[in-house]
């Protein structure tokens, strides 16, 4: 199983950027998929999630009103569109996914993960 996290680089604050998940149908298809990121010196921290059907999303408050998370079954991708970026947005960002067709925030909860891309916002 492997998840596939894209779409990182660098970006001036108030700039966006668009991640994106790749994985099998066998690993995204019912589950749900999230988002993470670990700042450097600081833990792992819920970003996103996405249900299965894309009919309920809940995001961090740090992100909340500036973050997008969104997904194309059919094409197996999981999306995260991110405005209005700020420093403190730096950081390793990696997908995981679930289980069950609908998860939370806690990391436990997801079963498979990619390797990370980074995101880093200039000032």
């Amino acid at each position: 199983v492997q998840l596939q996290a894209s779409g990182g680089g660098l970006v001036q604050a108030g700039g966006s950027q668009r991640l994106s998940c790749s994985a099998s149908r066998r690993t995204f298809s019912n589950n749900a998929v999230a988002w993470f990121r670990q700042a450097p010196g600081k833990e792992r921290e819920f970003v996103a999630t996405i249900s299965w059907t894309s009919s309920g999303t809940y995001y961090a408050d740090s992100v909340k009103g500036r973050f997008t998370i969104s997904r194309d079954n059919a094409r197996n991708t999981v999306y995260l569109q991110m405005d209005s970026l700020k420093p403190e947005d730096t950081a390793v960002y990696y997908c995981a996914a679930a289980l069950r067709a609908v998860a939370g925030g806690e990391e436990q909860e997801y079963r498979y993960w990619g390797r990370g891309t980074q995101v880093t916002v200039s000032s």
